[in-house]
């Protein structure tokens, strides 16, 4: 790999060049304005491919663009499919960057723009390290496919789709998604574990309009106050999520898992400081990060009724609704739980009140086996690149599209991570660290040889 290792270095600047270049081209996918920008994003990483003489294809969708393109087949060896997009966040509130969010700055060795580390620089290391195989050697060692899509930040609406449709194009052995972050700076993971997720909305509705609270108060059902008594009686002060049935599938931590996560230099102090809480809090029983990673979780993401304006007003509400997520684990299944929560609801709801349950999303969880051959060589692979060796973490937050991989392709994913969970994805001044990004495209060569060789 030497010679690969030193064009690598020999172009370093060049890749920070381009990727300056494909930060500066605003791809929102949630505003219909920036529509040209993205259709211009995929061109650009388009091109990309055909300077390098890979067949590639911009693919209308009935929304925005898919990217796909593919390297030789190589016979005996692994076939992989890149995953990445080319969209980003709104880049607002503006006035919160330091500078402005399609002006690639860097700053003391960090390089801020909106998409920086979401994803187009981590999606850049994989097209960067083909760069350097096809340069250098002609050719890689196994054949690599990319599938870049411009729609996963508003949800990846035509994605499923285009999984179904074109399984036998798609097929492969094992997807790569640098789309997440290492466990702590200098710290490499591989995330081989996903929470899914259960949303829904309850409306509780009582009498026909607001009403006077001294006049009607003590004599019919409050729907605010029974809204907030059956989410109350939903989780115990234990952390136990109390709906029948709920935990009947969940995968339990294994003795192995708990020993890894223990080992990991977790500081609950310092987390606790620096999200600025008082005390932790969750199930008892499990650790700060079996919680967050591995254990089903109930939370009210949103409340409404009433009067909300300034001062007071002695009102009875008519109507009181919530938003609530359980992050699910891996073998709970999202229609179960809804199937499931319905009886509760049915048992529990006060008289003299009427609700109604809405199922907004759902997905399942994942997890990989610890014991395949991809995940050792995408160790190795990331020792080599980064000069130290990944840990093995599990993620609380819901990727529905590595689910959608194993159902379509039956392949598992590798989330290989090579940004920092301080880099603000979605927020003002996102950032990457320019290190990482070389270090992430040499880990990524360093992974075609690793697969190819498992």
């Amino acid at each position: 790999m030497r010679d690969i290792q030193h064009y690598l270095r020999s172009r370093a600047a060049d890749f920070e060049e381009d990727l300056c270049r494909l930060l500066r081209i605003p791809s929102v996918s949630a505003d219909g304005k920036y529509r040209s920008d993205v259709e211009r994003a995929a061109q650009w990483i388009a091109d990309q491919f055909e300077r390098l003489g890979v067949a590639r294809e911009v693919i209308p969708t009935a929304g925005h663009p898919l990217v796909y393109a593919e390297t030789p087949a190589v016979p005996g060896a692994p076939r992989v499919l890149v995953y990445g997009h080319y969209d980003v966040q709104p880049p607002d509130p503006l006035g919160e960057w330091i500078s402005p969010p399609f002006e690639p700055t860097r700053r003391d060795g960090d390089l801020f723009a909106r998409g920086a580390t979401d994803d187009k620089g981590q999606l850049l290391t994989h097209v960067k390290s083909l760069e350097a195989w096809m340069r250098v050697r002609g050719g890689l060692p196994l054949q690599v496919k990319f599938l870049i899509e411009g729609e996963e930040e508003v949800g990846s609406e035509h994605l499923d789709g285009f999984l179904r449709a074109n399984a036998e194009r798609l097929a492969c052995d094992v997807v790569v998604i640098s789309d997440s972050s290492q466990f702590s700076p200098d710290l490499p993971a591989i995330t081989y574990g996903l929470r899914g997720i259960a949303y829904f909305e309850l409306r509780v509705t009582g009498p026909r309009q607001d009403l006077h609270s001294g006049t009607f108060g003590g004599s019919i059902m409050n729907p605010a106050n029974a809204l907030t008594a059956i989410l109350a009686r939903l989780i115990d002060d234990r952390g136990r999520i109390q709906v029948p049935g709920f935990y009947d599938d969940v995968l339990p931590l294994t003795d192995q898992e708990r020993s890894q996560f223990r080992a990991l230099p977790f500081d609950e102090d310092r987390f606790q400081g620096r999200i600025g809480v008082p005390k932790l809090h969750g199930e008892d029983g499990y650790t700060t990060l079996e919680r967050r990673w591995a254990r089903p979780t109930f939370d009210i993401n949103g409340l409404w009724s009433g009067y909300q304006g300034e001062g007071s007003k002695t009102v009875l509400p008519a109507r009181a609704g919530a938003k609530f997520s359980f992050r699910l684990v891996p073998n709970q299944n999202p229609a179960k739980v809804a199937e499931c929560l319905r009886g509760f609801l049915a048992s529990v709801c006060p008289p003299g009140v009427t609700y109604e349950l809405i199922e907004m999303h759902g997905g399942a969880g994942y997890v990989a086996d610890l014991s395949s051959p991809y995940l050792a060589a995408a160790a190795r692979a990331i020792e080599r690149g980064f000069g130290t060796a990944p840990v093995f973490i599990r993620e609380g937050g819901s990727i529905p599209i590595v689910s959608s991989f194993r159902k379509h392709l039956k392949a598992d994913s590798l989330l290989l991570g090579w940004g920092l969970d301080d880099d603000n994805a979605h927020g003002p001044n996102e950032k990457l660290r320019i290190a990482d990004f070389h270090r992430g495209i040499a880990a990524s060569a360093h992974l075609w040889n690793e697969l190819a060789s498992r």
